[in-house]
């Protein structure tokens, strides 16, 4: 098995695994409703899960492992982007939280898409709610360092030489 599949395979699981952990057990167990920033997260989680999956499944050569870890980097730099946001609107003063606004549904079924993914960037008052913590920090800033880290794989993944087989 090559190095990069496993690295590929490995990717998928972490995302993966953090979508269910956001659904199964914070949205269902936990009974924590997803802000429209965190739905936009596990829509990156989502996308950047089925690339490294293709990857892993297809085992491509150098220039196929590259195509695909450019096409991972994408949706990673996005949630990147939106976890960052997130993260600032949870540690702005009181007095300059966005007030809440509309839900995701409603942005959706009324507004134009490009219209509508500019409110929800701009985030809200829900958004700036931290409602759970783990070894002090709140689930966008762990959504950062994952994305962040996967974005740090996919870069290697894309730079680097030569292939090497685990076994």
């Amino acid at each position: 098995m090559r190095l990069e599949r496993l690295a590929n395979a490995t990717a998928a699981a972490v995302c993966i695994g953090a979508l269910l952990y956001g659904i199964l057990w914070l949205q269902q167990g936990l009974g924590l409703e997803p802000c429209p920033l965190c739905v936009l997260d596990r829509v990156a989680f989502a996308v950047a899960a089925a690339i490294f999956l293709l990857a892993a499944l297809h085992g491509p050569g150098k220039l196929g492992r590259r195509v695909y870890a450019a096409a991972a980097l994408c949706p990673l730099l996005f949630g990147i982007g939106v976890a960052t946001r997130h993260v600032w609107l949870q540690h702005l003063p009181a007095g300059q939280v966005p007030a809440c606004g509309p839900s995701l549904d409603y942005i959706l079924e009324n507004f134009p898409l490009s219209r509508g993914l500019d409110l929800i960037l701009r985030g809200s008052g829900e958004c700036a709610t931290v409602h759970w913590r783990f070894a002090g920090l709140s689930i966008p800033e762990w959504t950062l360092i994952l994305f962040v880290g996967l974005g740090i794989l996919a870069l290697w993944l894309l730079f680097r030489r030569g292939e090497r087989r685990l076994f």
